[in-house]
């Protein structure tokens, strides 16, 4: 009999930790995992522009003080995604 109640209270256990996903528990661990996604997307977009402003400079579309104008404020703006990126994590 013991045997008998000890299963079905497995049972029990097992079908509750099966089933929470699929009543919504994960909806905050999707959410998060969706999010930290697209700032690491965000992030190698702004890396990216990063990296053509220097090309672009580099072979003479950009003056000095617009190049350094236009690097500062995009490594700030990769700065804050970083940021953000680290309160998610």
């Amino acid at each position: 009999m013991e045997y008998v109640l000890a299963i079905v209270v497995l049972g029990v256990v097992v079908a509750l930790f099966v089933a929470r996903p699929l009543m919504g528990g994960g909806d905050d661990d999707r959410r998060e995992d969706e999010r930290r996604a697209d700032l690491e997307a965000a992030k190698e977009a702004k890396y990216r522009e990063i990296r053509d402003v220097e090309l672009d400079f580099q072979m003479g579309k950009l003056s000095e003080p617009d190049y350094r104008a236009t690097d500062r404020e995009l490594r700030e703006q990769a700065i804050a995604i970083l940021k953000e990126l680290d309160e998610v994590d």
